[in-house]
């Protein structure tokens, strides 16, 4: 008599079975590992603003500084800085529509201080980024 060669219908279905929960546990991680990548984009350009702000708050001022990349939109919110008042500016990072839908359309304040630290905290902009997607070195 001769052995059969090959997989049966069971083992076929139980292999399936795995690779599909694999892949229910990766597709989410990775969709999360993407918009974190996009998102910090925004938070480069607006590093690439410091020296710009920096210049503007010698004079009291934030100026109107704009920048665009692939995933966002960099804005300087203009705003003159009162005498004795903390020298900081307020940046809004919009996010195009088109990428990932975690954080398509939304925005992130941010706030540059004088000595030329971003931080999340204290933007008069309204942030609608949800936080887990917004880089650590700004949080």
């Amino acid at each position: 008599m001769n052995a059969q060669k090959g997989f049966t219908l069971i083992e076929l279905m139980i292999v399936v079975a795995i690779i599909g929960i694999l892949a229910a546990i990766a597709i989410p991680a990775y969709q999360d590992y993407v918009a974190r990548s996009q998102a910090s984009e925004g938070v480069s350009l607006a590093d690439g603003l410091k020296t710009d702000i920096a210049d503007n708050l010698q004079n009291s001022k934030c100026g109107t500084s704009e920048l665009g990349g692939k995933y966002a939109t960099v804005t300087v919110q203009d705003a003159t800085i009162a005498a004795g008042a903390t020298p900081q500016c307020s940046i809004k990072v919009q996010y195009h529509t088109g990428i990932s839908a975690k954080i398509s359309g939304k925005v992130l304040g941010l706030l540059v201080q004088s000595n030329g630290s971003i931080t999340t905290t204290g933007s008069s902009v309204t942030s609608t980024i949800d936080t887990k997607y917004v880089p650590k070195a700004v949080q």
